[in-house]
């Protein structure tokens, strides 16, 4: 992990648990989850607003009236705007997508679910989705929400993570284990 990435994620673990108790003490816990899903939703739709985020040719005045008014457009929870101006204030809406990927996951741990990043080399069935899922929830003792990422390149079967296990049972990987263990023996 590059040095500004640890640093994001750690001005974002410390902003995201303020917000987080603060959602739970006023008992806005759906509202904080909406916000989070409209605000990475739009993150993902609009480079305006992911150049907002990073460009340092905005002033801090100009950050900050931008946010404002896309929070109020967004119609997002008093919180959340707060939050935003914030960091707008605090020259710090760089760590927002942080923010919001520890938030989701501080949401996802206070619904008892936990989110396992699945890689396929062709998407999986509704069916296969399903009785994964099964699986993996009877191994960790939790709701487990699937985000699978398709990558022609394993040719074949899984790759899981879930938390800090991960699980590859992709053909790449066998072939690489192979290949290295003909090396040695030749």
């Amino acid at each position: 992990m590059s040095e500004t990435a640890g640093i994001s994620t750690g001005i974002a673990a410390r902003y995201a648990t303020a917000v987080f108790d603060l959602a739970k003490e006023g008992k806005t816990i759906k509202a904080l989850e909406s916000d989070i899903d409209a605000l990475e939703a739009a993150m993902q739709d609009s480079a305006d607003l992911r150049t907002l985020l990073t460009s340092p040719l905005y002033s801090r005045d100009e950050q900050g009236a931008a946010i404002a008014a896309i929070a109020k457009k967004m119609k997002l929870s008093e919180t959340t705007g707060n939050v935003l101006s914030l960091l707008a204030a605090k020259r710090r809406l760089f760590v927002l997508p942080h923010l919001v990927s520890v938030l989701k996951d501080r949401l996802a741990e206070e619904r008892g679910e936990v989110t396992a990043e699945v890689t396929t080399a062709k998407k999986l069935t509704k069916a296969q989705s399903d009785k994964l899922a099964k699986t993996l929830e009877a191994q960790v003792g939790k709701s487990v929400t699937i985000k699978e990422t398709v990558d022609e390149a394993i040719i074949g079967g899984l790759i899981v993570k879930v938390g800090s296990k991960m699980i590859d049972t992709s053909i790449a990987s066998k072939l690489n284990a192979l290949q290295n263990t003909m090396k040695e023996v030749g």
